[in-house]
């Protein structure tokens, strides 16, 4: 048999390359413009490698009904699809609809990382934003919003959306490296207020939004988010890893939003046994934590702030 060999594609917004793991039969890193995104492993696909992919998985398994129960989810966000895998190799059933607005990103992927059939994902290539404007209303029990992308010189509006996001190098997956800050930011317009208001006219009752953002100290653009979030949804948590909540490097947080309150308890449990144990903010601290941040709109928003050198890549 063949070894498997890197594959690199110019795709709309950078160039793509997909990258055999040599200790993992069928599995593969895929970065654009040098920066990792997703790792799947096609054999394994509950086998996550990156530490936010599991946070945001880890938001999944806790969600109602218990394990095992089909889920309407929808990932903002394609990449290499690895939490669509995922829900649905642990949660059979489930219907998904993952967004990716990189054409040509989406085309490797099938079709190198082909789907498996029956796997119930439904995939597009167009813009995340427009995508859930246009969404049924009370159609999905959890979204993932995984969107990083180019960022317009003048208004900090998107040219384009991948994900799974950026990985921070925090595990031995990743290490430090050039990274390319146009793909390293959430783009300005999934942080405003008519986002939020968009996103959560989708969810169903008890549904949780679920963001994977990048900050580091002074937190303005987190701030910004909670705050912004608190005015659509009345329950909050940010998952994160002590060292990036202590301001002591830049990383990965996620922002969890619901209408109903989560479960904080099972998420901590489950973070804090992570190889990289986080923890899981809420109430009272997250409220001072926020401080006097202000909700943003689309006319005033902007993406998150470009990452320091060194912060996310591969060596």
């Amino acid at each position: 048999m063949d070894e498997p060999v890197p594959v690199t594609r110019p795709i709309d917004y950078g160039t793509a390359k997909l990258m055999p793991d040599v200790d993992r039969a069928r599995a593969w890193l895929l970065t654009v413009d040098g920066a990792p995104q997703s790792y799947v492993d096609l054999d394994a696909p509950a086998h996550l490698e990156f530490e936010y992919v599991r946070r945001l998985a880890h938001v999944v398994d806790v969600h109602t009904p218990g394990a095992g129960a089909p889920l309407d989810v929808v990932h903002l966000g394609g990449g290499a699809l690895t939490l669509p895998r995922y829900v649905s190799a642990t949660r059979p059933g489930s219907r998904q609809h993952a967004v990716e607005a990189d054409r040509r990103l989406l085309a490797l992927v099938l079709a190198e990382l082909p789907l498996p059939d029956g796997s119930g994902i439904e995939t597009y290539a167009m813009d995340a934003r427009d995508w859930i404007e246009q969404a049924p209303a009370d159609s999905a029990d959890i979204i993932v919003a995984d969107v990083f992308g180019g960022m317009d010189a003048s208004e900090g509006m998107d040219a384009s959306e991948n994900a799974d996001g950026p990985e921070n190098a925090d595990g031995p997956e990743d290490a430090d490296g050039p990274r390319s800050s146009r793909s390293a930011r959430v783009p300005a317009r999934f942080t405003s207020v008519e986002y939020a208001r968009a996103a959560a006219r989708v969810l169903r009752p008890g549904g949780v939004h679920a963001a994977n953002l990048a900050d580091g100290t002074p937190f303005a653009f987190v701030r910004s988010q909670l705050a912004t979030f608190a005015t659509v949804f009345t329950e909050l948590a940010l998952i994160a890893e002590p060292a990036v909540l202590r301001g002591r490097r830049f990383g990965n947080v996620v922002l969890l939003a619901s209408d109903a309150p989560l479960d904080i308890a099972a998420l901590t449990r489950r973070v804090s046994a992570d190889p990289f144990p986080a923890r899981v903010e809420h109430g009272s601290a997250l409220t001072r934590f926020t401080g006097a941040a202000a909700p943003v709109t689309d006319r005033d928003a902007q993406g998150s702030p470009e990452p320091p050198d060194g912060s996310f890549g591969i060596g």
